[in-house]
């Protein structure tokens, strides 16, 4: 049985890019095909999504907690595809319970957060990395 690797990134204003993947197992073998189609249905129409929503890894550019001007909230969705390698999702979800949260996610909408409020999600994360 073949799992699943949803690939995303995040891709600042001045189009530098940083990846991240994350592999699901795959119980109902579901193609490809039909996963991207489900996910890019729950997804914002150009891929965009808010990763804390969907329990994966943020891969902001900030290496140091400092924020440019070119930086915002969002990730997007890169390609989904096969893989014999091991699952890493941190909540041991299928890919098909993935979809499913995704699709609630939409229904309740992306939560878009400004990542210069030091209340927001954003601001969070710089305060746990000590900025």
């Amino acid at each position: 049985m073949s799992n699943v690797e949803f690939s995303y990134l995040y891709r600042d204003g001045g189009n530098y890019k940083k990846f991240g993947r994350v592999i699901f197992t795959n119980p109902d073998q579901l193609d490809c095909g039909t996963i991207q189609k489900e996910i890019m249905e729950a997804f914002l129409e150009d891929g965009m999504f808010i990763a804390d929503q969907a329990r994966v890894p943020d891969v902001f550019l900030f290496a140091n907690g400092e924020l440019s001007f070119d930086d915002h909230c969002y990730h997007e969705f890169d390609t989904v595809r096969s893989t014999e390698e091991d699952p890493t999702d941190e909540q041991m979800r299928s890919v098909s319970e993935f979809i499913s949260e995704m699709t609630v996610q939409a229904r309740h909408g992306w939560r878009v957060f400004d990542p210069y409020d030091s209340k927001g999600s954003f601001g969070n994360l710089l305060t746990l990395l000590g900025q």
